[in-house]
């Protein structure tokens, strides 16, 4: 699909007059597409364009145009354009007039969709998430660590600096993605970060059109999504819909006065700045304060982080269009969408609807940073008992990670056993709409690496991982914790969890512990019963087993933890109302050991064991 090159001089120029002498500086969105369900509005910002007509060539027939309108800021003009299904694709030519007798044109691209685009299918049970942090991951391209228009240059040696890694770096890596038993990938935003520090992370947008020129550009992008979907994986794409960063391009003229929340934050700054209490929970208490609500969803996440106002309709529209855009034009698979609670609900609710209304088939995963299931599940996409529905399908689950590491990190000294902790946390699964769906992990970019938590112990970090590839949900792997990697110095904090990828640098103990790893999912991908079985599960006792089975027709898999200090020879027979319908020998997946029910068999200390029959 070939895009028009004008329109990519769009989202590349931040202020720049690039449709002629009259200074209008930006179309967005930058193209469309013929036969879309979402709505087209453009947004024009030039100087002094308020009140402004918009006519479009004669023979672009089958193209409607509505009244523009303006906001309070005389420098842009908004206009809603209606597409015929029959409309022929193509650049056609638009027409401004402007109020004081300007006159200028701009070409804008009209394309045609992929056949089923809108039925694309998306990621789900079956499937195995790496997340992978691009500065961090690899460096393909040395020669754009450093780029003219991006403030924050390359300084490998500042463990909050940028380091060089791209997404040529993920392209020359993708065997080694299909390798470990990986089916998605998941990067972390990869649009333009602008900021003078920390930019790295990719979270402070400065366009949302325009992929960072430190990783490349949109047409690498796409390339590389297009060179994933070859190799069988599939690509979701982080988005923050929530804030955006201070160097934005619009900051220095935002479209409306309402357009972000407390706009008054850019001139208080420092200890005045009004930021988000973080308290998520207020939008599900029934006796939650207003303030305190407020400053929940209005209060800026970061010093370098302005928040988009979700609940007026002409940002929340911008934000839709955005989304589907990048949907469309690279042909992803799905969305992980940051900070999900500390938008307005309504609003986020309605830009979650409106993209799953364009692509029904579509997974978005939220980021719901909740440490118990009741507040975690109220976000999956169920209608409440306050009558909320957020129309999210996914949720993270970060309660089951919590009472994952503090089962495998217990002492030993609690009066109960500790892979209770896990048992309580998904004998609540009853408050989700689908616990299928949701995404499981040992950690990601914001916490700390699973071989800090597990104290580098081998044993602990495989139960992590045999827990994470056989649990209901879509499991979820963080870059390098299939080595076992750390900090240099054993520390914490973000620039501690978001380390380089030693490439070629892996001691002989990291490389065995990363084809465990491999092994695990190259035989997940194969196995129903983990895929789409059903999830049934044993209490643990005083001697701190915990056994639960993954079933589907003609399948079943028995996953066996031993978190206990002694060896465990099972019993067979609390688990025979699974057990007595298998008829025929099993193995250990990993060792190919056979076993069939009623055989003496034991699960050492420590071990975590996944019997196939």
């Amino acid at each position: 699909m070939k895009i028009n090159k004008v329109l990519l001089l769009g989202i590349v120029m931040l202020s720049t007059t690039v449709f002629g002498a009259n200074k209008l500086d930006r179309v967005e969105p930058p193209c469309w597409w013929v036969g879309m369900e979402t709505d087209l509005q453009l947004m024009l910002h030039g100087d002094r364009i308020a009140g402004s007509t918009i006519s479009i060539e004669e023979k672009a027939k089958g193209l409607t145009l509505g009244k523009p309108f303006s906001t309070d800021n005389p420098n842009y003009l908004f206009v809603d354009v209606k597409i015929s299904p029959r409309f022929t694709p193509g650049i056609y030519t638009f027409n401004v007039l402007t109020p004081d007798g300007r006159q200028f044109d701009f070409d804008y691209e009209f394309l045609a969709r992929r056949n089923d685009s809108a039925k694309r299918e998306s990621f789900g049970p079956a499937d195995a998430v790496y997340l992978l942090m691009p500065d961090r991951f690899a460096n393909g391209d040395e020669e754009n660590d450093s780029v003219d228009g991006a403030i924050e240059k390359a300084d490998p040696k500042n463990l909050g600096g940028r380091h060089g890694g791209d997404i040529q770096g993920i392209i020359d890596h993708l065997d080694d993605i299909v390798s470990l038993g990986a089916t998605v990938i998941w990067p972390t935003p990869l649009t333009f970060d602008n900021e003078k520090t920390y930019s790295y992370h990719g979270y402070a947008c400065a366009d949302y059109y325009r992929i960072d020129p430190r990783y490349g550009d949109n047409e690498l992008y796409r390339s590389f999504v297009g060179r994933a979907h070859n190799k069988g994986l599939k690509v979701i794409m982080d988005m923050v819909p929530n804030h955006c960063g201070t160097a934005h391009w619009w900051m220095k003229d935002l479209p409306s006065g309402t357009w972000i929340n407390y706009p008054e934050n850019l001139k208080l700054g420092g200890d005045r700045l009004k930021r988000t209490n973080a308290a998520m929970s207020t939008h599900s208490d029934p006796h939650a304060a207003e303030i305190d609500k407020e400053s929940c969803v209005k209060g800026w996440f970061d010093v370098t982080m302005p928040d988009m106002n979700m609940a007026d309709p002409l940002v929340r529209h911008y934000l839709v269009q955005m989304a589907v855009w990048w949907i469309e034009w690279a042909d992803l698979d799905g969305l992980r969408v940051d900070t999900f609670p500390y938008s307005d609900k309504k609003g986020i609710a309605e830009w979650t609807k409106a993209v799953r209304n364009e692509y029904r088939n579509i997974n978005i995963v939220g980021e719901v940073w909740f440490g118990d299931v009741a507040q975690c599940s109220y976000w999956e996409g169920v209608r409440q008992k306050d009558g909320y529905n957020s129309n999210l399908p996914s949720v993270m689950d970060f309660p089951l990670m919590y009472s994952m590491l503090s089962a495998l990190t217990d002492d030993g000294t609690s009066w109960e056993p500790s892979m209770l902790r896990i048992y309580n946390s998904l004998a609540l699964d009853r408050l989700y709409n689908d616990p299928s769906d949701i995404l499981v992990f040992a950690g990601n970019h914001d916490t700390p690496r699973l071989a800090h938590e597990l104290g580098g112990d081998p044993a602990k970090i495989r139960m992590a991982y045999t827990l994470v590839a056989t649990m209901r949900g879509v499991p979820q792997l963080y870059y390098g914790d299939e080595y076992g990697l750390t900090s240099a110095d054993g520390t914490v904090g973000h620039s501690q969890e978001r380390v380089d990828m030693p490439w070629d640098k892996f001691t002989r103990e990291q490389v065995t512990l990363r084809k465990h790893v491999a092994d695990l999912f190259t035989w997940r991908k194969g196995s129903m019963a983990v895929a789409k079985g059903d999830f049934i599960h044993f209490r643990p006792d005083s001697r701190n087993v915990y056994v639960y089975f993954r079933r589907v027709k003609g399948e079943t898999v028995m996953v066996i933890l031993n978190g206990g200090r002694e060896d465990y020879a099972v019993d067979w027979d609390r688990y025979s109302e699974v057990t007595d319908s298998i008829t025929r020998k099993g193995r250990n997946v990993m060792t190919d050991e056979r076993v069939k029910p009623g055989d003496k068999y034991v699960v050492a200390a420590g071990d975590a064991v996944i019997l196939e029959f």
